[in-house]
């Protein structure tokens, strides 16, 4: 009994100092232990998944003020929509907290360890994209913040110092491309004279490619791709582009062309990109189907926006919400919440959808739950 409890005594002192001098060993077991449970979130792009960075940026592309967040736990809080957005839903599904956005000064030390959000509104895969909005976080300029201060402080947060395996059990969703399209190439026409929609789409998506290819570099493995919605269907776009079916059908090809390349990328980056995993994310057909058959799927009003939306002659952009304007009762029972961005009542149905459809034409080639489990 006596030589029993001298034994584990023993095995208790040495896993105590081994747990002290390689602390990389313990975090290593961990991973393994844990298999293809989501740690967190890495996100970027523009205003869809937006959780707030652009409170904290000079620009005209902002929702922190109600109406926006009339529904959201916490009010306003740089969300484009009434509550919660896609990023925070998929989250609670995957049980994850609220992700932080990276400008916020407050996001910083533990408040890391579950990812950071750094997507901007009105930003695109272009430098250029948004630029009209006024100081915008591109997709490359959020790739470096993700490389040169997430990174090493997510590292010295963990006690690891190989910050590329570290972030092997996070999701990297990136949203971005159809500001692209409706705020540079349709808007600026001038710059683009000798080149073709089909062009255009073909350098976008190759550029999105190098950038992904960027962040498998710094370790990222699990990858999920959020189609460009339809932009052509957008009140917006309506209001000034009246066509016969309710869509401006030239926007929303684009959109379609862009996916269509999108859902291919995910086919050939992967043998370029050895061990990782992609999702495709159909939020283009999720929608489209809402807006053609909405009342089976719980809606009713598929092209106003909810809240008041000023047009240009009274000083907004057709877009944003009034400051302090009204927002409709119905508000799930809406597609739209401003001119642009959808309600949460169709955020829940691409969140339920992307995590948990069987259907390729809606997430491909499998879901984010078989995504997060492997």
């Amino acid at each position: 009994m006596a030589r029993d409890i001298a034994s584990t005594f023993i095995f208790l002192v040495l896993h105590v100092l081994l747990s002290s001098f390689f602390p990389c060993m313990c975090y290593s077991r961990v991973i393994e232990k844990h298999g293809g449970e989501i740690k967190g979130m890495f996100v970027f792009g523009s205003s869809l998944v937006d959780n707030g960075n652009n409170n904290f940026l000079q620009n005209l592309a902002k929702a922190d003020y109600l109406p926006y967040g009339i529904d959201f736990p916490y009010g306003p809080s740089g969300r484009f929509t009434n509550g919660k957005n896609v990023i925070d839903l998929i989250g609670e599904k995957l049980k994850l907290p609220l992700i932080p956005a990276f400008a916020d000064p407050s996001t910083k030390g533990s408040k890391i360890v579950h990812g950071v959000n750094y997507a901007s509104g009105a930003s695109g895969i272009l430098d250029d994209t948004g630029l009209i909005a006024g100081h915008v976080m591109s997709l490359n300029k959020q790739i470096r913040n993700f490389e040169e201060v997430t990174l090493p402080e997510l590292g010295a947060q963990m006690g690891y110092n190989g910050t590329r395996e570290l972030v092997g059990n996070y999701l990297f969703v990136v949203g971005s491309g159809g500001n692209d399209y409706s705020f540079n190439y349709f808007l600026r026409q001038t710059n683009y004279n000798n080149v073709s929609l089909q062009v255009f789409t073909a350098n976008l998506t190759n550029s999105l490619s190098s950038k992904l290819k960027k962040l498998y570099r710094l370790g990222g493995r699990k990858f999920v791709l959020m189609a460009v919605n339809p932009i052509g269907c957008s009140p917006v776009v309506v209001a000034s582009r009246p066509t016969r079916n309710g869509c401006n059908q030239g926007l929303n090809l684009a959109a379609h062309l862009f996916n269509a390349h999108l859902r291919s990328l995910v086919g050939v980056i992967k043998q370029q990109m050895p061990g990782s995993s992609l999702v495709f994310v159909n939020s283009y057909k999720i929608i489209r189907d809402i807006i053609r058959n909405p009342v089976p799927r719980g809606f009713k009003d598929t092209s106003n926006p909810c809240c008041e939306v000023p047009s240009l002659s009274e000083g907004g952009n057709g877009i944003l919400c009034r400051k302090g304007g009204q927002a409709c009762e119905d508000r799930n029972l809406h597609v739209f919440f401003d001119g642009l961005h959808p309600t949460e009542a169709v955020n829940v149905q691409i969140a339920n959808k992307a995590y948990n459809s069987n259907l390729q034409n809606e997430v491909y080639p499998i879901s984010i739950k078989q995504l997060a489990d492997l």
